[in-house]
């Protein structure tokens, strides 16, 4: 089960690399990420993403399929990066 610390981070993590104008405080770990409905991010920040989860995490992102499902919430991201961590 991904931490509480673990999703702080990747919210920090997001707020700085994507330069997202919503407090870290308001992104809930269930929030959609993509779309409307959700945070309303892009493929460009879907790419920032997995960039900067390489450089802070260790893990890679092999394909768009996989970073459909991984990076839909902070809570997905979060869980992606405990069974992938080196």
């Amino acid at each position: 089960m991904p931490t509480d610390e673990l999703k702080e981070s990747i919210k920090e993590m997001m707020v700085e690399n994507l330069m997202l104008k919503t407090p870290k405080e308001e992104i809930g770990d269930n929030l959609p990420l993509f779309g409307p409905e959700g945070l309303g991010l892009d493929s460009i920040d879907a790419l920032e993403l997995v960039v900067s989860l390489e450089k802070k995490f260790g893990v890679t992102v092999p394909n768009s399929e996989t970073a459909k499902s991984a990076l839909a919430t902070v809570g997905s991201i979060a869980e992606y990066v405990v069974a992938n961590r080196k």
